[in-house]
């Protein structure tokens, strides 16, 4: 897909966002507006990334970001997708472990590239690492989940009847988290192992490696 495709279609989500926002406050919806407000910052920070600290990007990436958090804040948290549609949440800790593990991914890969860090990880560490970190980020959130529901009354674990403990809800959280951090993981494995550039991650990673060589030494 053409990048300003992917430009275009993150604006319309900001946009949806303001309107959201806008719509919050001329009703006086504090709570929601506030929300709304912090959605949009969120939002904002690849392009922080990119002008603060000329950090490119990958216009799918970014795409993938900022839909990720129009849908699990916004549509989730403020319209209560989460309960209207049972298997919404399952494909946002799905989408979740995978973003997550890009992530890690990209990070354990620079610290490994760098001239000035005298380390060299191996692919399946590397890959192990990426696993880690976005299985370890999506146990703190249910630990987030747990404190906010349990100190000021929220919803976020999603009790039922037949569970009003959350915890059926938090270990499909953390297992298809897991399903989604294994799957991005195997892919960069996959591309440090010069398996070929075929899938998706590939393509992001020689992307993101392109147009940002200080971080790599090879580059």
């Amino acid at each position: 897909m053409n990048p300003r495709i992917h430009h275009r279609i993150s604006s319309i989500l900001q946009i949806i966002l303001l309107v959201g926002l806008a719509g919050s406050v001329w009703r006086q919806h504090w709570s929601t507006a506030f929300t709304t407000a912090v959605i949009i910052l969120i939002t904002l920070t690849p392009l922080v990334l990119k002008k603060r600290w000329g950090v490119f990007i990958p216009p799918e990436f970014e795409l993938m970001s900022i839909a990720f958090i129009f849908s699990a804040l916004f549509l989730g948290e403020v319209h209560g997708y989460y309960t209207k549609y049972w298997w919404w949440d399952i494909a946002l800790h799905t989408s979740s472990g995978a973003l997550l593990g890009i992530i890690g991914f990209l990070l354990v890969h620079i610290l490994n590239e760098k001239e000035n860090i005298d380390i060299h990880m191996k692919p399946g560490f590397v890959a192990f690492f990426a696993f880690l970190f976005a299985v370890g980020l999506g146990a703190i959130w249910e630990i987030f989940e747990f404190s906010m529901d349990q100190f000021f009354g929220y919803d976020m674990q999603k009790a039922m009847l037949n569970d009003p403990s959350g915890l059926t809800d938090t270990m499909w959280d953390l297992i298809v988290d897991t399903l989604g951090a294994i799957v991005i993981s195997v892919m960069g494995y996959s591309y440090l192992r010069k398996a070929g550039n075929t899938s998706f991650l590939e393509r992001w990673i020689d992307r993101f490696i392109n147009n940002n060589p200080r971080f790599f030494k090879h580059s």
